[in-house]
């Protein structure tokens, strides 16, 4: 049913009017909802006056007074109380056509939706949007949107994402940018055909639109072993690497000069692959940019330099760490500063190889449940395996969010069974790492 409720928050509004799991919000001020947008927009008065259909078939009025702005605290099934929009591109890097098959159905989804970019981060191209859909962003204020934007030559956009209508985004960016939109840009690089002297013009161009672009994340393309008859692409190594990073980094040194944030930024790959540190904290801006792989390096050795002072000193444990290629050495250097503050805990580290996707994928968030099993199934573990929750099922998918499902529908009760060790999930950042370690290590006798 549209518009069911799947989750009270507790101590929210709809909780206190008796709102449940199964009730169906039909109007708001009279107004049809067709979405969350229209949700969002109609709730944000100091006294609005919902219909609701009950489980049982009563259709109630409330009239809420409250906070202006003030969310009623519901979860719906459909996250954006309708279907989200698919993408109309068929672009020469899309990781989705590299998936193997036998995976959820709802992996294979390519969505392009502005509504998910708004309430879950997910990136759009505007490829498949028509002019209402602009003005309905800037009507409805709807802002920040995250945009896919590769390259900003005309022709070159069209070869890339295979759709000769994908050549206008700069013009629709300047016009959000015109009306007060905020935006964050994504650019995945593809060596040998929007890098180098064209990632320099995209980034220059996109660079005219600040401040009403934020920023923009450069990521490298990632090529699974499941690309029999797709476009040929190149991956970044150690060469290209260093290349990339030392061209950027004369646009972000002038950058900060000019507005003191170097605007562009790689994500760590780049800087692991070309075996070059990081930049320093400060370089990050508040860590705007984790959910494209931006400053996790960095964030991850700040908070466990904060929280060590805090693991206690005396307690004993046993900890397994699971993680990729590309994050092996810095969770290595993590583990050693933990146990030179307290010696008592032990942890080993487990580099997972990928040969599920293929060994060309080295982050972390893209191992599943079927290569933990079987790399660790006759190694020792401790007594708890620690893993990042960006190996868990997360995103735009629908449902229950708190299904705690690898990519190839392993759980982690699956993980649990067949290793005989308890899993733990740390945030993917770090930011909880310690705490865990504490409330699952004991006191020495």
């Amino acid at each position: 049913m549209k518009n069911q409720i799947a989750k009270i928050l507790p101590g929210s509004i709809a909780e206190e009017v008796d709102l449940e799991v199964g009730d169906r919000l039909i109007s708001i001020n009279g107004n049809e909802v067709i979405d969350i947008i229209d949700y969002k927009f109609l709730i944000t008065d100091e006294l609005i006056n919902i219909e609701i259909e009950k489980v049982n078939g009563e259709v109630w009025e409330i009239e809420i007074e409250k906070e202006y702005d003030e969310d009623l605290g519901i979860q719906f099934i459909e996250a954006i109380l309708d279907k989200p929009k698919s993408c109309h591109n068929n672009c020469i890097f899309c990781f989705i056509d590299q998936l193997p098959e036998g995976m959820r159905d709802t992996l294979y989804f390519k969505d392009d939706d502005s509504r998910l970019s708004f309430f879950q981060g997910n990136f759009v191209t505007l490829t498949n949007m028509e002019e209402v859909d602009i003005d309905r962003i800037i009507n409805y204020k709807i802002s920040p949107i995250n945009v896919s934007v590769h390259t900003t030559d005309i022709e070159l956009r069209k070869v890339m994402l295979n759709n000769k209508f994908a050549g206008n985004v700069y013009d629709r960016l300047k016009r959000l940018a015109e009306a007060g939109i905020k935006i964050n840009c994504q650019v995945v690089a593809c060596p040998g055909i929007n890098n180098g002297v064209e990632l320099i013009k995209t980034i220059e161009d996109l660079y005219k639109l600040y401040p009403s672009i934020e920023n923009l994340a450069v990521v490298p393309v990632g090529v699974t072993k499941y690309r029999d008859g797709l476009f040929k692409l190149t991956l970044y190594d150690k060469y290209s690497s260093i290349q990339e990073i030392q061209s950027v980094k004369l646009l972000q040194e002038k950058y900060i000069i000019q507005i003191g944030s170097p605007f562009v930024r790689l994500s760590d790959e780049f800087y692991v692959t070309a075996e070059i540190d990081v930049p320093e904290e400060k370089f990050y801006d508040g860590y705007q940019q984790l959910e494209d792989g931006i400053g996790m390096i960095r964030l991850l050795r700040s908070v466990i330099d904060e929280d060590l002072a805090t693991l206690k000193p005396n307690n004993i444990g046993d900890f397994t760490f699971v993680t990729g290629h590309s994050a092996f050495k810095e969770i290595s250097k993590v583990a050693e500063k933990i146990t030179a503050c307290n010696n008592k805990i032990k942890i080993d580290v487990k580099e997972i190889t990928n040969n599920f996707f293929g060994e060309t994928i080295t982050v972390a968030g893209l191992l599943t449940g079927s290569d933990i099993i079987k790399q660790l199934s006759d190694e020792k573990l401790g007594e708890f395996l620690m893993i990042p929750s960006n190996m868990l099922k997360s995103g735009y998918e629908l449902g229950n969010y708190e299904d705690q499902i690898f990519l190839d529908n392993i759980t982690v009760s699956d993980i649990e069974k067949s290793l005989k060790t308890k899993v733990l999930i740390c945030d993917y950042s770090g930011e909880d790492l310690i705490h865990i370690l504490n409330l699952n290590s004991r006191e020495e006798k």
